[in-house]
């Protein structure tokens, strides 16, 4: 019998605005870095953004959507794999199943969508 994942723990309380500006912060920084695998001609994955949804298309016309959730205090991430939510716990996103890091997660669905190794610190 396998032992189920820990839940994430409670989230860490913040202020809406502190919320608004921690998620803005971290989909500049998937931009940025998206920009960056581009001008470097790593790969050439399309990113759009519509206010707290930042929506990245691949070469073989998949995607990965990456939503805040405002209500919630929560970021969501949608993944051919599947979908993940998250939440801000002792300074870092944990997905509410896992316990997994947010921008692990992201590295691992992005190099699986995109074929090869890539990797947001």
């Amino acid at each position: 019998m396998s032992a189920k994942p820990a839940a994430a723990p409670p989230a860490t309380p913040m202020a809406d605005a502190d919320y608004q500006a921690r998620t803005r912060s971290l989909l500049d920084h998937i931009e940025t870095q998206v920009d960056n695998w581009l001008d470097e001609d790593v790969i050439d994955i399309d990113s759009h953004r519509t206010g707290g949804l930042l929506e990245l298309s691949f070469p073989d016309a998949s995607k990965i959507i990456i939503n805040t959730q405002a209500p919630l205090q929560e970021l969501w991430l949608a993944a051919r794999a599947g979908g993940y939510h998250f939440r801000f716990c002792a300074g870092a996103w944990l997905d509410t199943k896992t316990s997994v890091e947010f921008h692990a997660l992201l590295s691992a669905q992005v190099s699986a969508q995109a074929g090869k190794a890539l990797s947001f610190n």
